[in-house]
C-alpha cells in the first residue's frame, strides 16, 4: 500500500515520465534553455555524453573569431572553441533517470555532478548541482526537429 502511494505522489507531481522510457531516450540533438545552443547526446563506452554542435552566435564581436574556453580552470584548453567542445559526459541510465554525470558551463568555467530525466520524449529536466543534487539548478532542453 505504501509503495503504490508513493508511485502516485510521483505521478502527481510529475516526477515520473508520462510515457515508456527507455535509456536511448535521451539520443539526439537539443536545444539548451536559452534556445541558443545545441547539444547532441551519444553514447560512447556505455555513457551518455553532450557536444556542442551549434551555437546562435559562435564567434567573437569581431564576426570571425570563434568564441572559445576563455574561463577553463585547465589553462592548456582555454583556447578551445566552445562551437564542437564535449560538455557534458558520464551519464548513466539507473532506476529509470540518467545519473552520475558530469556538465561543463563554460560561460564560469565550472563543472557540475549532473544529472537527467524526461517528463517527455521531447524534453529533458538537466539537474546540475555540486555535492547533493538538492543544492543545484535544473534547466529544461527541447528536442531540436
Amino acid at each position: 500500500m505504501k509503495k503504490r502511494l508513493l508511485v502516485l505522489l510521483l505521478c502527481a507531481s510529475g516526477a515520473m515520465p508520462s510515457f515508456a522510457q527507455q535509456a536511448d531516450d535521451i539520443l539526439g540533438t537539443w536545444f539548451t534553455a536559452d534556445n541558443d545552443s545545441k547539444v547532441e547526446i551519444t553514447k560512447k563506452d556505455g555513457a551518455y555524453i553532450g557536444q556542442i554542435i551549434w551555437l546562435s552566435d559562435p564567434f567573437e564581436e569581431d564576426g570571425k573569431t570563434p568564441l572559445i574556453d576563455d574561463k577553463n580552470p585547465n589553462k592548456e584548453l582555454r583556447n578551445q572553441p566552445i562551437q564542437g567542445m564535449i560538455l557534458m559526459t558520464g551519464l548513466k541510465w539507473k532506476n529509470g533517470e540518467w545519473d552520475d554525470g558530469d556538465i561543463y558551463d563554460p560561460e564560469s568555467g565550472n563543472t557540475y555532478s549532473a544529472m537527467a530525466t524526461m517528463p517527455d520524449k521531447n524534453t529533458i529536466k538537466l539537474r546540475g548541482y555540486m555535492g547533493f543534487s538538492l543544492l543545484g539548478r535544473t534547466t529544461t532542453w527541447v528536442r531540436a526537429k
